[in-house]
């Protein structure tokens, strides 16, 4: 199996800060679609939250991952509101620029992250719902990001120059905050909710109500273990953070036991795939060899549901390591759904606003999830009881 992008847009997304593909890929997908055979019954959702535009920034990871804590609140009895995803991705880029200049620069820098880092900020700093934080600091009406990271890049790349004597000022972390202060605004100390004042914490602990240590997050690759812990190595896992490694089948095996057990999915993946579109608002694997069809044999796959490949440990890991499978964006998975075949597929939030056929959500083939993903996060609770056994949880 071989899906491979254009060469020119190739080139273009390997030279674009992976979790900021999304905003590119989103921008050259368009709206305008060409599905007309494809039919869907739902089987199985979970609640979600309103679908949100994460803007001009490479926050999906934090989006996704804030909306999966949503829906947690849901399942949980509490209320069903937005988090501040921009206060969970700001406190994100205060550590990484720590670990930045500790690397010496020898790490990524960017928007970027992973569905973990939602929930190691969460543990760590508490939340803030949404309208309490919305980062819209100078009069913008989205998420606007290039700007400023390319103002804090500039910093921490002089800083590593140390031209203080060889030494860091102790007040370096100070200007950072006030950068970020400048473009998406201060962090309230308290703040107010449903006539209540609350820090980040105490919010937290008295409505959110979630602990950080209920989530377990899985990667599949063949060159470590299974059922042990291993390091997923792109550049966005800035946190240098372990997770489980299973089989390819577990992958879907355990997404199908949370959503059936009415918990949601924090899935992170590549989406740079010909046979993903948003725009139809589906995502699957071809039999075909896409970069030799057509331009009318590419739409036509689009058509209607097609045969699809059984995926396999190597051909996950040739993809990965080929750059085949990059770590381009994160959704959430709430759901399960048939189509006119019979067969299923995951319902998908996304955070690129509701502009598509589908109101803002796709259907991911399970073929294009085993072969695509590069890690998701569920509810300990939502696990398959045998794999629990099989981690020693």
């Amino acid at each position: 199996m071989k899906n491979k992008l254009p060469f020119g847009l190739t080139a273009l997304l390997l030279t674009t800060s992976l979790h900021a593909q999304d905003d590119l890929i989103k921008k050259i997908s368009g709206n305008k679609s060409d599905t007309v055979g494809f039919i869907f019954t739902p089987m199985v959702s979970a609640e979600a939250t309103p679908v949100e535009d994460q803007g001009s920034s490479g926050t999906c990871w934090s989006y996704s991952a804030g909306s999966f804590l949503e829906s947690e609140m849901i399942k949980h009895g509490g209320p069903s509101i937005h988090l501040s995803k921009i206060y969970m991705a700001r406190r994100s880029y205060e550590e990484k620029a720590v670990n930045y200049l500790r690397m010496h620069g020898s790490l990524n820098y960017g928007d970027g992250g992973l569905g973990h880092d939602v929930v190691n900020m969460y543990g760590k700093y508490g939340a803030l719902p949404e309208d309490a934080y919305t980062g819209l600091a100078f009069g913008n009406e989205e998420n606007e990001f290039g700007e400023m990271q390319a103002v804090l890049k500039g910093m921490l790349d002089a800083l590593l120059k140390a031209p203080n004597d060889g030494k860091l000022t102790p007040v370096w972390r100070k200007a950072f905050d006030g950068v970020l202060d400048a473009y998406l605004g201060e962090v309230p100390k308290e703040f107010t909710y449903n006539g209540k004042s609350y820090t980040p914490k105490t919010f937290a602990k008295d409505v959110v109500k979630l602990e950080a240590d209920d989530y377990v997050e899985f990667i599949s690759g063949n060159d470590a273990p299974y059922y042990t812990k291993s390091v997923l190595m792109v550049p966005d896992n800035w946190a240098l953070q372990p997770a489980w490694n299973i089989p390819v089948e577990d992958i879907t095996n355990v997404i199908d036991n949370a959503l059936k057990a009415g918990y949601t999915v924090a899935w992170g993946g590549d989406v740079s795939e010909p046979t993903f579109s948003w725009k139809n608002g589906v995502a699957f694997t071809t039999m075909a060899e896409t970069d030799e069809l057509t331009k009318e044999e590419r739409q036509n796959l689009f058509k209607s549901p097609q045969p699809e490949a059984v995926i396999t440990a190597e051909m996950r890991q040739q993809a990965f390591d080929n750059y085949d499978t990059t770590d381009d964006h994160g959704m959430q998975l709430t759901g399960i759904a048939q189509d006119q075949n019979g067969t299923e597929w995951y319902v998908v939030k996304n955070s690129w606003g509701d502009t598509n056929d589908h109101k803002g959500y796709l259907y991911m083939s399970k073929p294009y999830v085993q072969y695509k993903t590069t890690a998701f996060m569920v509810n300990k609770k939502g696990v398959p009881g045998g794999t629990l056994r099989k981690l020693g949880l």
